[in-house]
């Protein structure tokens, strides 16, 4: 996963494609400082997390900018996001999340709204980085809410 983000960079420079070079070389940033901060070179998985936290970052900005009104800011962040999300897996559609979601109540059988970590904690590594875990969040909370 490093050496494709890497080779990446390299072919945005020859290519001269701007946008792509720029956030290819924030993402690597990122994963320089995260190395620093783990004092080891990233495993892809620590790699992903790396990158969904740059998406995550985005779609933070997106709901500024739009409160803003500022279009051509929410059409970049977007375009930023597009090119971030060529690095993760192919996410889970809503069907797939609910069959999980669903899959995982199942074996935790959660009986209040206190048992959430327990439902969470199961979720995370099913869906870490193949869904917006604040959507899956959000359904774990509606689902307890309606056992508890």
């Amino acid at each position: 996963m490093r050496e494709q983000i890497l080779n990446d960079l390299k072919e945005a420079m020859k290519s001269k494609d701007k946008e792509r070079l720029a956030v290819i070389r924030l993402v690597k940033g990122s994963m320089q400082m995260a190395e620093l901060d783990k004092g080891h070179e990233l495993s892809d998985d620590e790699v992903m997390d790396v990158i969904s936290k740059e998406i995550k970052s985005r779609r933070d900005s997106i709901a500024e900018f739009e409160k803003g009104g500022r279009d051509d800011l929410i059409k970049q962040a977007s375009d930023e996001i597009k090119i971030l999300e060529e690095y993760l897996p192919k996410p889970f559609s809503e069907d797939e999340v609910m069959k999980i979601v669903d899959e995982v109540f199942a074996e935790v059988n959660p009986t209040s709204s206190k048992e959430m970590g327990k439902v969470m904690k199961e979720l995370t590594p099913k869906l870490k980085n193949r869904a917006d875990m604040s959507f899956v969040s959000k359904i774990v909370k509606e689902k307890i809410n309606k056992v508890g």
